[in-house]
């Protein structure tokens, strides 16, 4: 089992930024990839970006090229979402997951922590 826990989120204006955290316990050699995924109301669950854990590859949906980075701590097991350029459609409660090796999917999921942006 992996465990998952954001820190992070808050009130922010229009053109700040936010930096999220994501430490990660359990069983954690076998991370093969996390990401960051968000939901606003009343809309679906969207990727944000990921990162591959050993290489550090990274990749990101197109709402947050050039503004957000995604990067990792390997020796503290945790993720991080650097955000910058913050908009008020970028609200939303942010979650990270965890893919693990040999698993097809993000199966590992935090509880969510809410950003809110004000225009």
């Amino acid at each position: 089992q992996v465990q998952l826990g954001e820190s992070g989120g808050g009130l922010v204006q229009a053109g700040g930024s936010l930096r999220l955290s994501c430490v990660a316990s359990g069983r954690t050699f076998s991370t093969y990839r996390m990401g960051w995924f968000r939901q606003a109301p009343g809309k679906e669950r969207e990727f944000v970006a990921a990162i591959y854990w050993n290489a550090g590859n990274t990749y990101y949906a197109d709402s947050g090229k050039g503004r957000f980075t995604i990067s990792r701590d390997y020796a503290k097991n945790t993720m991080y979402l650097q955000m910058n350029s913050l908009k008020p459609e970028d609200t939303a409660v942010y979650y990270c997951a965890a893919h693990m090796t040999g698993e097809g999917t993000y199966n590992y999921w935090g509880q969510g922590a809410q950003v809110t942006v004000s225009s």
